[in-house]
Order: structure tokens, then sequence, then C-alpha cells
């Protein structure tokens, strides 16, 4: 059963000594594997409570934490031009592990309809996802996260691959034109990086039209940068791309990789298999025909820009 808000700010209140909780609310986007709450203080303070659901959350929670330090660190010292939570408490739960209380992040969460062409915040989000990029790999390695090469991580995302095509549900053109993307060496040559690893517009808070914080940092790795463009170029309004592209590129100190966007729009469709996998794992009838209906969409755009592609162009 989930908690109940009040039985988060009781755990709040635990965890932060002098806590006085006045009011406690739901977050916007709560999440499946912690119990989230807004704790209001009496001084109108605003303070953020999670708690795992399950065993494996909770291991994850403990990982985070270490990685935060390290954020919060960097983020002092202007390496990040952004906020992160930094647990400032935590709480011993009766099932074991602990619930971490941190001081709100002011901002809201990043509406994608805000991002225009130009120097405003398209390009603040250019900027924070290249901070990200450029923190050294040993924040992620002293945190006991995961760390791929980037052969390891190709060969996972071809596992993804043939495990979606064991379900029998993917359009088989689509099959083909992923195997040929896995397939190409080429493409598969980046310097891993540190990465979020599920950067969509609800992790990002803005403020005063620049990103103010980033949330969420549970599935952070060392693995290729693409995967933190892929929603948002995915996503966002095609104007604003190059906006993002661009102020990203500038921040960065290293950037050999060609095929950089190449892959981001691949790992947008993959996205796709992973929730399909997701709808068969849990045994969720709705997310898997949600997730065969999107393929079915995306295999027939891609077969149209194809066949675009393949007409001679008239003289």
């Amino acid at each position: 059963m989930p908690r109940s808000p009040l039985a988060l700010a009781a755990l709040a209140t635990v965890a932060v000594p002098g806590l006085d909780a006045f009011d406690v609310r739901r977050p916007a986007h709560p999440g499946t594997d912690f119990d989230i709450a807004v704790v209001i203080d009496s001084t109108r303070r605003r303070w953020v409570v999670r708690a795992p659901v399950h065993a494996a959350a909770g291991a994850a929670l403990e990982a985070e934490v270490v990685l935060l330090e390290a954020l919060g660190a960097a983020a002092e010292a202007g390496d990040l031009p952004f906020s992160v939570p930094r647990p400032v408490g935590f709480a011993h739960l009766p099932e074991g592990g602990r619930a971490t209380v941190h001081s709100e992040i002011q901002g809201r969460t990043l509406a994608l309809s805000q991002l225009t062409p130009g120097p405003g915040l398209s390009a603040s989000v250019g900027r924070a996802i290249a901070a990200v990029h450029e923190l050294p790999p040993s924040v992620v390695e002293d945190a006991g996260l995961p760390v791929y090469d980037a052969e390891t991580y190709r060969a996972r995302r071809q596992a993804e691959v043939d495990e979606a095509a064991r379900t029998g549900r993917v359009p088989a053109t689509l099959l083909r034109r992923w195997e040929q993307r896995l397939e190409d060496v080429s493409l598969w040559r980046f310097r891993p990086v540190v990465v979020h690893g599920d950067l969509t517009n609800e992790r990002i808070l803005v403020r005063d039209g620049e990103v103010s914080g980033i949330l969420h940092w549970g599935d952070a790795c060392v693995a290729d940068p693409a995967d933190d463009l892929a929603s948002i170029l995915v996503a966002a309004p095609p104007e604003s791309t190059d906006s993002i592209l661009e102020a990203y590129q500038l921040r960065r100190t290293e950037l050999l990789d060609p095929h950089l966007v190449d892959r981001a729009l691949l790992v947008g469709e993959l996205a796709l298999a992973r929730w399909l996998l997701y709808g068969v794992r849990s045994g969720s009838a709705d997310i898997v025909e949600d997730a065969v209906g999107m393929l079915e969409d995306l295999d027939a755009h891609t077969r149209s820009l194809e066949l675009a592609d393949a007409e001679p162009s008239l003289a």
C-alpha cells in the first residue's frame, strides 16, 4: 500500500529534527518506485520526502545519495549551472531502507512548448545537459553506479531489440531498420560520459527562463551521451532543436561524435521497444497495446520518410 501524505510528513519530521510540518501535498509527477510528498513547514519552507516502495528502489536510493553529494559539490563549484536535490536528513523505515528529505528546488517542470529558437531556455537546456556530460566519470564510479564502454552499450541496445523481436509485436520493417543501425559500427564510436539516464522534461525544472534544477538521478551511469539528448530532441518543437544542440556543443570541451544526433533519434525510437517490454514483463495488456500502436505509427512514419528519400528529385 502506498504511504499516505501524512505518513510521509511524519517521516520528514523524524529525518529533519525541528521540522514543524504545517501542510503536505503530493507532487505533480509522483513516479512508481518511490512514495513522494512535499512537506511545507511552519515557516512555509518546502521539503521533499522520498521513501522507496521496494528493496531495489531502496538500494538505488542509497547509491543516488552518494552521487547527489558529488553533484551538489559540482554545483557549488560552478561546474553545474543548476541545483540538484541534496538530502539533509534520513528516516529508517520499518521494512528496511531509509527515506530521504531534501529542500525543494525552486522552479516548474519544463514545458516543451516553452522551447523556442534562440539564446533563451533552449540554449539553457543544451548547456545543462552538456555540463552533466563534462563531469568526471569518477562521480558515477565512486557511487557504485554502472560504467559502460561504447561496445558494451551497443550490445545492450542490441539485446533490447532482440528481446522486443521475440514478442512478435514489432513490425518487421522497423526491426530491420534498427538492426541496420545497430550493426553500423561507425555509428557507435563515442566516448562514454556521465549521463542522467532518464532525462525527460519532467526531470527538468525551470525558473526565470533558465534550467534551475534536475531531479531523479537514480538511473545515472557512464554511457552514451545520446541518451540524455534523445527524449528532448524527439519531443521538443523542431524549430528549437538547433538552439539546444548549438549550446550543447559550445559547452562541451571534447565533441568528436559526428553521429550523436543520429544515435539520439534512434534511442528515441528504441524507447518504444522498452515500453513494450515493460508492458510484457509487468503483464499489462494496456501498456502492450499502447506500445504496439506507437510502434506501428513509427513504422509507417519511418517507411514514408525512406520512400521520400528514395524518390528521384525533379530537376
